[in-house]
């Protein structure tokens, strides 16, 4: 799947595609990107109809590929070097939603099909 990225898109978009593809993943959108191996920034965006021109860093407009085979880590460092966007996963686990920093090594059909197996 590939996702425009441009100023003008909304962070619920985003999220939308998202988890069309993943179901039991959900991406959010940290208030700004943390450095690779450094502390993540503890807020995220909590209106998610603000835009992606109001929460990043580089304003650089392209399409971010994303695949079931991409790891977690990957996908956050792309969202991060090329677009200045801090982001972070979380799966579901029965009724809750955990994030995944202990696994960001499994790709994303890895985790998807975990959150599925953690279903009620």
């Amino acid at each position: 799947m590939k996702i425009a990225i441009n100023d003008n898109r909304k962070i619920f978009a985003i999220q939308e595609e998202f988890n069309t593809a993943f179901p039991y993943l959900k991406l959010e959108f940290y208030s700004k990107p943390h450095k690779s191996q450094g502390a993540a920034e503890k807020e995220f965006i909590k209106y998610n109809s603000k835009t992606l021109g109001e929460s990043r860093t580089l304003h650089e407009d392209g399409n971010i590929t994303i695949t079931p085979h991409m790891t977690v880590y990957n996908l956050k460092q792309n969202f991060r070097d090329i677009y200045g966007l801090g982001v972070q996963i979380f799966r579901k686990s029965g009724d809750v939603w955990s994030d995944t920093v202990e696994t960001d090594g499994l790709t994303l059909e890895e985790q998807n099909n975990l959150g599925e197996s953690f279903k009620k």
